[in-house]
Formats: structure tokens, sequence, C-alpha cells
């Protein structure tokens, strides 16, 4: 068993061959400049001779027509306004499709077992994005678990489980008042009498705003102050639903939000989105806010939830989930995560015990509810 990582690489089309092989590492060096300010260490923690270094930033200037650092007596080394985009663009791509391509790297990992002829079944896993799911994906990695991960929305992820394409389902509902009303999204595909649930972290999710919230952001109806820019997620997903749920409640219309249909497909990239200066505010995880020094308010707080079949729970690879999951190493991962609360991970529960709207509600009404889009009652 074996770990496929994939990871995205800068190609600048230009004359010099040499600094486009060097880009990669002139990237990680802007970073530790941007964090430090100091060429020295961030030299060291390279290995790489501060020589070598400058000639890299040197060339790396030529390339792109203006200087990327720049020195001031007792301030250090730090970033131009070109640099500093560069960096910033390089963090936006990462987060943007480090996802996309650890998903692919499940697939890729599965398929050159099956190419080997090795028959150990993957267990396929189709999960809203989240950093809990990024976690038990690295915990099941070094347990050696055959693992298929595929990030989808939460109501594809669901499909996907009614489907058959996967044994494994993510999805989040947040707790309170909106709890039912979002259940309503999801209710075609939730199965009371023939699957269960597994609780996997409660998280906070709120309003991105850029550190030190200079527009003074404080609640869903400020995003709609004059001259704010909002990036959103995208369309399908769990947290789309969520702030949609949020606008309805509060009487407002995303129309006339600002940046409403400009979208990004994970929680990080929303937080790379703001933090880069491209927008002021955004939805989604504390956990991206603080990863991006990104300031947070707190809106309301999460379930999330995976979910199988009964019969899936007898399947060896279920199991060592479930071990996974409760295990104090796993938790302690995941309280470590800001906005995150494991203490009922790996907890197993029916339908009915986490949503009690299920608890002698009729199935065929709740399906026809889901499909006008209403509230489950």
């Amino acid at each position: 068993m074996f770990k496929i990582v994939i990871k995205p690489q800068w190609l600048i089309q230009g004359d010099e061959a040499e600094m486009r092989q060097a880009l990669p590492r002139l990237l990680e060096l802007l970073s530790l400049l941007h964090e430090d300010g100091n060429l020295a260490r961030a030299c060291r923690q390279l290995n790489m001779s501060y020589r070598y270094a400058w000639g890299m930033i040197r060339e790396g200037g030529e390339l792109f027509g203006a200087p990327l650092v720049e020195t001031a007596k007792g301030q250090g080394t730090r970033l131009t306004k070109l640099g500093e985009r560069l960096l910033w663009a390089e963090k936006r791509i990462h987060a943007r499709l480090a996802p996309v391509l650890d998903s692919l790297a499940t697939e890729l990992e599965v398929e050159i077992q099956q190419a080997l002829s090795r028959t150990e079944t993957a267990l396929r896993i189709h999960a809203s994005h989240g950093f809990a799911v990024e976690t038990l994906r690295k915990f099941l990695a070094d347990k050696k678990i055959p693992v298929e991960l595929k990030y989808r929305g939460s109501g594809e992820s669901l499909a996907s489980l009614c489907h058959n394409t996967c044994e494994i389902a993510g999805f989040h509902v947040p707790m309170g008042d909106l709890q039912e009303r979002a259940l309503g999204q999801f209710v075609t595909w939730l199965k009371p009498g023939s699957q269960r649930l597994i609780h996997l972290a409660t998280r906070r999710q709120g309003i991105m705003v850029a550190q030190g919230n200079p527009l003074g952001i404080i609640s869903i109806a400020d995003l709609f102050k004059p001259g704010v820019r909002f990036v959103n997620r995208q369309p399908g997903s769990g947290t789309r639903v969520l702030f949609d749920l949020l606008l309805e409640a509060e009487q407002l219309e995303g129309s006339k939000l600002p940046g409403y249909d400009t979208s990004e497909y994970t929680h990080a990239a929303v937080a790379a989105y703001i933090a880069s200066g491209m927008a002021d505010a955004g939805f989604g995880v504390e956990t991206a806010a603080r990863k991006f020094n990104l300031g947070f308010v707190p809106v309301v707080s999460e379930r999330y939830f995976l979910i199988c079949n009964t019969e899936s729970l007898e399947l060896p690879a279920v199991k060592e989930l479930l071990n996974i999951l409760r295990s104090p190493a796993f938790k302690a991962a995941v309280n470590d995560l800001r906005g995150y609360d494991a203490e009922l991970c790996g907890k197993l529960m029916t339908l009915e015990e986490a949503f009690p709207e299920f608890a002698g509600a009729e199935k065929p009404e709740r399906r026809a509810g889901a499909k006008r889009g209403a509230p489950v009652h």
C-alpha cells in the first residue's frame, strides 16, 4: 500500500528556461520571507546558500520585469507588491486545487493497486469537503487502508450512497432553527430504516473577514453594506445551502449581494481569496479563517456526519474507520482544528436519534417536501 501526492506547479512561458525550473523553490522562499523577513533563516530552512537564494530572487525579478523583494534598514527583507501577488496566487492555487488533486490521487492509488492485481477493495467515500475529512484521509493512509475519496457536495454525496457508488457519504447540517429546513434539501436520500449515521465532528461556520475586520462586519446583514465584496461557495455545496438559508431567514436577496455569484470550491479557497485582498468577506468554517490569519464572526454551529447503509458497518474497512474515529489520536487531531469539536466522534446514531424530525414522519410526505424545496415537517 502506498500514498500518491499530486501538487500543482507553475510554468511561466518565457525565455528563461532555468528560471521556470526554479519557480517552485522561489515561491517557497517568498513564503518564508513573507512570514519572517529574514533571508538567512529562510535559506537555512530550505537548505540553500544565501548567494543562491539572492540569485534566484534576482532572476525571478528579471523574468517578471520587476523586483520581488526589497530591503530596508532595520526591517529586513520584505516582499514587493508583485512578490506578494505571486505568493497569494500560489496560496489560492493550492487552496483551490489541493482537495481536487487529493481526490484524484486516491483514484490513482486504487487503479494502480488493481493493475498490480492486488485484490484488496478500496473503501469508497464521497463527502463534502472539510478539514476533519482531510484529517481522516491521512489517518486511513497511515493505517494502509485503501480508500477512494471523492469530494462532492452534501447532496451529491448522499445521492452517491443511494446509487451504491460509495460505501460512506459525508454531509453536514446546521444545529438549531435551521436544521429542519436544511434537512429538506437532503431528505430524498435519507432512509431511516436502512442507514446509520457516524458522528464525525461539530464545527463552527461564520463570516470570514479581513484581519482586524476593517469594515466592521458582525452580521449577515452587514454583508450588504456599500463597498463590501463577497466571495461565495459553489452552488450545491452544503455551505452554500446553509448561507442561502441564512439569507432567507433574514429576508435578504443574494442577487443584491456583490460577489454572490463569485464562488470557490473549498473553505480554504474562500479564505485565500479574502486574504489576498480580492474580497472583503466570505462564509465558511472557522478553521480556514484562522489558517489565513483572518477575522471570524461565528454564526452557526453544525454537525458533520458520515452515513452508510447499515450492512456496511460489517465491512472490515468500515470497522477500521470507526476504530480510527474513536481513537484518542484522531480526536486530538480534530480538536486541534480551530472551530472543530470531536467529543462525539465515532458515535453511531440512527437518523431518528440525530434528527427528531424523522420520528413519526411518513416517508412519502418527506420526499414530497424535499422536491418542492419546502421545510421538512
